[in-house]
């Protein structure tokens, strides 16, 4: 058994989609969030700054006493997720990829949109995954220009996300996408306006959020780190960026009606 927190690193609010997951599947453990927000985005960023990064973020967790890290951020993963694993090999580390996988499963139309950060599309992960099993399925990427900007600047609901996203989802639906993956963590803040795009056509829109926290407690109980039973959860948040920034972190974690 082991109390400590859970790590959860994004590159500022989008891992907060993975962190409700992880909330709701494990609710018996403690998590501390890091959203780097200095560094927001990622997305074009060179890999080995991303590198940098997000061991610099690893270390400032395992310094707050995390028994295990989740990387909720695609970009970082694609970047950056052999180099952690690697240099902090006694930690388990989960990333994230786009799930591609199921989504190439269970289409029916043949044709399979994914909206993903430019470092991500550009990752080793994202090609053989799609290399793997895209055989015979049409696969449309398409990278989510503004989407993390406009999640940061709580702009989601505005009329701009709207457009944002039609124009990036447009060519995967004029081509008879019936699964659209979203590639990165920011991206479930803006389903409202993915919804208003797909409107009543009949897509499934795929994240991994949930299957990242099945996945974690199945490391919890590999590795016997679960928490000790009567163990009250703590929910701590921090940032390299301002107080403000880590402010706005604690509100969108508890947002939307989560208990």
């Amino acid at each position: 058994m082991n109390n400590g927190p859970i790590g959860v690193y994004d590159s500022g609010i989008g891992g907060l989609s993975v962190w409700r997951e992880l909330r709701r599947a494990l609710p018996g453990e403690s998590l501390l969030y890091l959203g780097d927000g200095k560094n927001c985005p990622y997305g074009s960023r060179p890999a080995g700054e991303i590198r940098r990064l997000a061991d610099e973020s690893v270390q400032a967790m395992l310094d707050r006493g995390c028994k295990l890290i989740v990387v909720a951020c695609n970009t970082a993963t694609a970047a950056a997720i052999d180099f952690l694993r690697a240099k902090y090999s006694s930690l388990p580390v989960v990333g994230l990829e786009p799930a591609v996988k199921p989504a190439c499963l269970t289409t029916r139309s043949g044709v399979v949109g994914v909206l993903a950060t430019e470092r991500s599309l550009d990752g080793d992960l994202f090609r053989r995954t799609a290399a793997e099993y895209g055989s015979g399925i049409e696969i449309i990427a398409a990278a989510g220009r503004g989407f993390v900007e406009l999640v940061e600047n709580n702009l989601e609901n505005t009329p701009e996300a709207e457009e944002c996203v039609r124009a990036a989802m447009s060519g995967m639906i004029e081509r008879g996408a019936d699964r659209i993956v979203l590639g990165c963590t920011h991206y479930p803040f803006l389903l409202p306006a993915i919804r208003r795009v797909i409107g009543d056509r009949d897509i499934e829109v795929i994240d991994s959020s949930a299957a990242v926290a099945r996945h974690t407690g199945h490391l919890l109980d590999k590795y016997g780190l679960r928490a000790g039973e009567g163990h009250v959860p703590s929910y701590e948040f921090m940032t390299f960026a301002d107080e403000s920034y880590c402010e706005l972190l604690r509100l969108k974690a508890f947002a939307a009606g989560e208990p």
